[in-house]
């Protein structure tokens, strides 16, 4: 505590006016006359309230309110952000994305007072958004930041409530009535174009292909993958991952196994129950080996041992999202060189290549197969897919629905 105490603005006396004064952030506030019980007691109540906001500057008068500035609140919010929007210990991606929805209402208005931002200028900053070429759901997601960021500011009393009122009254750009390009949706992934790319991506990348078309997991799911997290005790087994999307809702995320998932699994049970199932660092370690052993020359002494003193970046314990999609457009490129070069030497025309994917489709597919052979409502269950207000008297009757459809269908 002493140490605590001793980093708060210091009480001091302001020699021309004989009053208290202490600065926050840049701002003289002035408690009363100096040194008595009514500017002590003054005092605390202002640090009491830094401490309880994070120590950020304390707006302390309407007067002062009025003169804040957007900047001064986005920096204020993404400060907030910056320290809110962590799990397990790591900031997550909420802080880049709030930070690219905010950056046009900056550009526009950072200087203008917060209190002349209405729904007029809220509209202003959606225009640009839109000439931008960002799509209609987009738009609408990164103005929900914006209106976010002064919910925030409303709560911490550094603008009135009647300008949160006001954005909210500015509706969302419906589909139809709008001149804004609307999103591409997304589809599952031919079988073709997804066997293509298995003889050009690594063993570790193709399991976790196979395991994603199969079971429906998210790909951030199938990267995080340990030993521990697996119950193999019954015929189905059961993965719960140690994060997931939705476990800040209260929910449990389970992803029931069958046979077919198993038998790709198996291969990749690890004794050490903490370790990560699929690791870039040995699919790195295989390539390597791979190049030594197709090699038609000997290696040379010199290069026996050589190592690269100070790598760019070295692989890691396990995939991410990003690092396993980056794998997928390799296999993807070199499959379609790989076509292309057959088709020229054979003498015939290039084929079309394979179009662009990314492993997310891959749950469609599994969430497509499951809706065809089973309904909608187990699909929903296998997937984890469930509206807020779902109560947990269904969840028992969605794991035995998942269970008895994955050991049917891998």
């Amino acid at each position: 505590m002493a140490v605590q105490l001793s980093r708060l603005p210091s009480y001091r006396l302001h020699k021309p006016s004989g009053l208290e004064v202490v600065s926050i952030g840049g701002r003289d506030v002035y408690l009363g006359r100096f040194d008595t019980p009514e500017s002590r007691a003054e005092y605390d109540r202002l640090m009491a309230e830094w401490l309880a906001t994070g120590r950020r500057p304390i707006v302390a008068d309407s007067a002062s309110r009025a003169d804040l500035t957007v900047n001064e609140i986005l920096l204020a919010y993404l400060d907030h952000a910056d320290g809110y929007y962590v799990k397990n210990g790591k900031p997550t991606t909420e802080p880049v994305n709030i930070r690219l929805a905010l950056r046009p209402l900056r550009q526009l208005y950072g200087h203008t007072p917060a209190r002349e931002f209405g729904p007029l200028r809220l509209k202003t900053v959606r225009q640009a958004m839109i000439d931008s070429g960002l799509c209609r759901s987009e738009v609408n997601k990164r103005v929900r930041h914006v209106l976010r960021a002064f919910k925030w500011a409303v709560g911490e009393e550094m603008v009135p409530p009647s300008l949160h009122h006001g954005l909210k009254a500015v509706p969302g750009l419906r589909r139809g009535r709008a001149d804004v390009r609307e999103s591409e949706p997304v589809k599952p992934v031919p079988d073709a174009f997804v066997d293509a790319i298995k003889p050009h991506v690594s063993r570790q990348v193709w399991a976790m292909v196979e395991l994603q078309r199969l079971s429906g997991m998210r790909p951030g799911e199938v990267c995080m993958m340990r030993s521990c997290d697996l119950d193999t005790s019954g015929r189905v087994w059961a993965y719960t991952p140690e994060s997931h999307k939705t476990e800040h809702h209260g929910r449990e995320r389970r992803i029931y196994l069958g046979p077919t998932a198993q038998a790709v699994l198996r291969p990749w049970l690890r004794a050490e129950l903490g370790a990560y199932l699929f690791s870039p660092a040995e699919a790195e370690a295989e390539r390597h080996a791979g190049q030594r052993g197709s090699r038609k020359t000997r290696v040379q002494p010199s290069q026996q041992n050589r190592r690269r003193h100070r790598p760019r970046k070295a692989p890691g314990s396990r995939y991410t999202p990003g690092t396993y999609r980056q794998a997928i457009e390799y296999g993807i490129g070199k499959a379609n060189a790989e076509a292309e070069r057959r088709s020229r030497e054979a003498g015939l025309d290039v084929p079309t290549p394979i179009p662009h994917w990314h492993p997310h489709q891959l749950r469609h597919n599994a969430a497509t197969r499951l809706r065809r052979e089973f309904g909608l409502d187990v699909a929903r269950a296998v997937l984890g897919h469930s509206s807020p207000v779902v109560t947990e008297v269904y969840a028992e009757l969605d794991g035995a629905k998942a269970a008895e459809a994955m050991e049917r269908v891998g």
